[in-house]
């Protein structure tokens, strides 16, 4: 078992692994495209047997355990450009570094159901990543999920109002099936992150778009 950093210095929810989920708190944002970090730590949490509870004023925190690792599940209560108040936290009290802390956050270049696994990079233009690196560094891992970019007359948009509006809608009929299934393999390439390594996840779960079932 890797060594709890900080063990024994007064840390409120150890764990090996730390897992964040990006997206806005409130009823009102989640079934929101911009939240499918919360949809895959609300996952986790029912695997991990975990029970996340506000915890100060930046995060819902829970401890659990996947295949035997135990993880600290956090959902942001800040917005997502403000992630970064929320990581800083989390760290402080899970004793994780970056390189054991896992990060899952919607992605518009990417195509709907799309999952990226990688460790460490850039922030991407991506306002809570930019958040989050001030405060922990690069050297996160990542899980992105596309959700595509908006695309009006068929011709993809970069329009701020557009993009804004697509971000902070709820997905419908297949949209919605696809971004699910996406949410259970992003679940599953964490569980073989913890337990296999980040390369090892990437190898098996990385993929450019949903899987298309034989007609």
């Amino acid at each position: 078992m890797r060594k709890l950093f900080g063990s024994g210095s007064g840390r409120r929810f150890e764990a090996e692994w730390l897992v964040v989920g990006l997206g806005n708190p409130g009823e009102k944002y989640a079934r929101h495209r911009h939240n499918v970090g919360f949809w895959v730590v609300n996952e986790l949490a029912k695997r991990a047997s975990a029970q996340l509870k506000t915890s100060g004023s930046t995060m819902q925190i829970g401890v659990g355990s996947l295949a035997g690792t135990k993880v600290a599940l956090v959902k942001p209560t800040t917005f997502v450009n403000e992630s970064g108040r929320a990581l800083g936290q989390a760290k402080e009290w899970t004793g994780c570094d970056a390189p054991h802390t896992v990060v899952i956050y919607d992605e518009l270049d990417m195509a709907p159901g799309a999952l990226r696994v990688r460790q460490g990079g850039g922030h991407g233009g991506h306002n809570g990543m930019k958040s989050i690196m001030a405060r922990i560094g690069p050297e996160f891992v990542r899980i992105r999920i596309g959700i595509g970019r908006p695309a009006p007359g068929g011709e993809p948009t970069w329009d701020p109002e557009e993009v804004a509006a697509w971000v902070l809608s709820a997905p419908m009929g297949s949209d919605r099936a696809v971004l699910e299934d996406a949410v259970r393999l992003a679940a599953d390439a964490v569980v073989a992150i913890v337990t296999e390594g980040v390369e090892a996840a990437g190898n098996r779960f990385n993929r450019k778009g949903p899987v298309v079932s034989p007609a």
